[in-house]
């Protein structure tokens, strides 16, 4: 196996690990971050603000580099452009973690759990994703 595929394992894994233990493979902690005028629950906001605290201090270095460890070079957005597209997917996608508490790293990682559920809301965000790729990608 590749380095890189190790890497990409390891990588995954530490992910879903750090999901479970903090509880966002729960989608009730979810939407209670997203009930502000109710029992508001912190801990998501908690999560994401050590992740972006960790990607603040690591870029710098990272970004230093010449190329990634593992890749031939880095691949970086280009554009910064706010257009009706990602608008429409950011509401698309608001919508779908709003209702069932679920965005795609935390609904992979809950597969671990075997809930019928957690299978069919993967499936249908599989579904969106390959009919949103055929309708609104650009080639």
């Amino acid at each position: 196996m590749k380095l890189f595929n190790i890497s990409a394992l390891l990588s995954g894994l530490i992910f879903g690990v750090g999901l479970a233990a903090s509880g966002m493979t729960n989608p009730d902690k979810v939407i209670g971050f997203l009930d502000i005028f109710g029992q508001w629950d912190i801990d998501l906001l908690l999560v994401m603000g050590s992740a972006v605290f960790v990607t603040l201090i690591s870029f710098r270095f990272i970004l230093k580099r010449d190329k990634p460890f593992y890749a031939p070079l880095f691949v970086l957005p280009v554009s910064s452009l706010v257009d009706k597209q990602l608008i429409a997917g950011a509401i698309l996608f608001g919508i779908g973690w709003g209702l069932y508490g679920y965005c795609p790293g935390p609904v992979i990682a809950s597969l671990a759990y075997l809930h019928v559920n957690t299978f069919l809301f993967a499936a249908a965000m599989l579904a969106g994703m390959f009919v949103a790729k055929f309708l609104f990608v650009k080639k």
